[in-house]
């Protein structure tokens, strides 16, 4: 293969069979659990990277469903997002996310940078209540239950949340294992339709675990929890600050 048949074709790795296919990544009946929980401040501003700035001690746990994705498939992911202010804006930043399809870990960290890691969440309904799981391995580290659809939410409020920005650290090694890349990327969701939302009384139990450390954002008290069900797309992101610069 030639050097400018290389520059035409490389998009993704491997070079001749990349993991994923460019974009655009639409999402049809995409569901969401979200718990939103309060957390202890000083654990919350120990691992948001400036310029981000916490907002209040609260952490939202998200259990994520994902059955028809372009280029992505069928798969659950499960992690923690926190609210945040950049410049003035309010919005996430995506603090760790666990989920269960290659495809969508190697395009989430080489693209936007998302912090995805293999383990197995599951997102399922049981008789009247909506459960989320998170185990790696054989050990369970985040549990969630939520009333299944106990009250119905305002679906203009919900997708005007679902428009705010939200904001990843970036990070790609060198050769040497020094950091080629390390930007703050800001990101939307585009297209959002919101077929459902619901809101009901939820608990929320986190658990130690060496290579999945969720429970170091500990759960101080449950606020709220929200079930969303959606059609989006993933918009690709911007760099908004540059570490390396």
């Amino acid at each position: 293969m030639k050097i400018a048949d290389v520059r035409k074709s490389a998009f993704a790795m491997p070079l001749t069979s990349p993991s994923y296919p460019p974009g655009p990544y639409k999402f049809v009946n995409r569901e969401y659990m979200i718990i939103t929980y309060r957390t202890d401040v000083d654990a919350l501003r120990a691992v948001v990277p400036e310029p981000l700035e916490v907002v209040e001690p609260v952490v939202n746990y998200e259990f994520i469903r994902m059955p028809d994705s372009t280029g992505f498939g069928d798969y659950t992911e499960s992690g923690q997002v926190i609210p945040v202010d950049f410049e003035g804006r309010k919005g996430s930043y995506v603090h760790a996310m666990y989920l269960n399809d290659d495809s969508p870990i190697a395009g989430g960290r080489e693209i936007w940078g998302f912090p995805k890691k293999l383990a197995e969440p599951c997102m399922h309904v049981e008789k009247d209540t909506l459960v989320g799981t998170l185990n790696v391995g054989s050990i369970q580290v985040a549990s969630g239950t939520m009333g299944y659809k106990h009250r119905e939410l305002d679906r203009d409020v919900v997708r005007e949340s679902l428009l705010a920005p939200s904001y990843l650290l970036k990070i790609i090694p060198h050769v040497d294992c020094t950091p080629r890349i390390c930007e703050l990327v800001e990101y939307y969701l585009e297209d959002v339709t919101v077929k459902g939302a619901w809101s009901g009384p939820a608990a929320l139990e986190l658990h130690g675990h060496a290579l999945a450390p969720v429970a170091q954002l500990p759960v101080l008290e449950v606020l709220s929890a929200t079930h969303v069900l959606a059609d989006l797309t993933l918009g690709l992101g911007r760099v908004v600050h540059d570490y390396m610069d």
